[in-house]
């Protein structure tokens, strides 16, 4: 994915189901030009999936990768598996993940960060792990990677690596620097920003070969709408959504939990063209954790972000 595309289908997560939840208010307008889409397959690694894979990972639970008391920087890695024209989001994608500690270093005997979790009802996954360090390969460092193996329901498995934005070592890996052809890693160089408890966050959306649910037509994000911002992100009691729409037409900004249920509903009303907001006010017992804020216009989904309720 271009940066671009990174920040247009940027993070979105979630929590404990809680139907109805939020105060719809009404959208006050704001407006902007959307920034440029590409939809780009998902490739492979060149690395394929390398000599440190083992056989039957367990199940991210809990969505954590890393124990708590893992070494290193947390960081959390989300996003969405859509089909190869991104027109239809995919459920129940096996999403496999492992990497190295904070020393470089491969848990060879147990799994301790390897597992694996499956994307929503909303084709959302999302882990919680540490930034992986870095180890030689021959005489260079290998750039810090997570290893994914991605399994849509009744089609091929897709094994590749993913990279961040930065890193000194890319330049000089022999799969990392790849920048055309079957192992072009450049949309799997995703960016990392540290939110406001010190933890890395990125976004790595998964373009495969699957049958899903449509989302609309390939070039939604283009002349439809978006989700701009979300603040304060994390939040306690309420947050403000800023959105755009890009043609009149049927809106609606709605809230996800991990488990793909809806959990508010912020806005479901007409509007013209131009820049909003919407505030959230969960009820206090809505558990804190990761949501997923969408926006959908007439009827389809077009965008999310990520937020967390502390």
């Amino acid at each position: 994915m271009t940066n671009n595309r990174r920040k247009f289908l940027k993070n979105t997560t979630l929590a404990t189901l809680g139907l109805g939840l939020g105060t719809k208010v009404q959208a006050k307008p704001k407006t902007t030009s959307p920034p440029a889409f590409d939809c780009n397959p998902t490739t492979q690694d060149y690395y394929g999936e390398g000599p440190f894979y083992t056989e039957g990972p367990p199940f991210l639970a809990d969505n954590k990768l890393a124990a708590d008391d893992e070494p290193g920087q947390r960081m959390i890695i989300s996003g969405r598996v859509l089909n190869l024209a991104c027109t239809q989001y995919i459920p129940d994608t096996v999403v496999d993940v492992w990497h190295a500690d904070d020393a470089g270093q491969y848990d060879n005997q147990g799994f301790k960060l390897r597992g694996f979790t499956r994307t929503n009802d909303q084709g959302f996954y999302l882990f919680e792990t540490i930034r992986p360090g870095k180890y030689l390969n021959g005489s260079q460092f290998r750039p810090s990677h997570i290893h994914y193996k991605i399994t849509p329901p009744g089609f091929a498995q897709l094994t590749t690596q993913l990279y961040f934005e930065g890193d000194t070592s890319i330049a000089s890996d022999a799969a990392a620097s790849i920048t055309s052809g079957p192992f072009d890693a450049t949309n799997r160089i995703v960016a990392l920003t540290e939110n406001a408890e010190g933890v890395l966050e990125g976004t790595f959306d998964i373009m495969i070969d699957g049958n899903g649910i449509a989302v609309g037509t390939n070039d939604l994000h283009l002349n439809k709408g978006m989700v701009y911002q979300v603040a304060p992100n994390p939040f306690t009691t309420e947050t403000e959504i800023h959105y755009g729409v890009f043609k009149r037409a049927k809106v609606g900004l709605v809230v996800f939990d991990l488990a793909g249920s809806l959990v508010a509903t912020l806005e479901d009303t007409e509007q013209a063209a131009g820049k909003y907001y919407a505030t959230w006010r969960p009820e206090a017992h809505l558990a804190p954790g990761h949501y997923f804020v969408a926006l959908r216009i007439n009827d389809l989904q077009v965008h999310y972000l990520k937020v967390i309720k502390q």
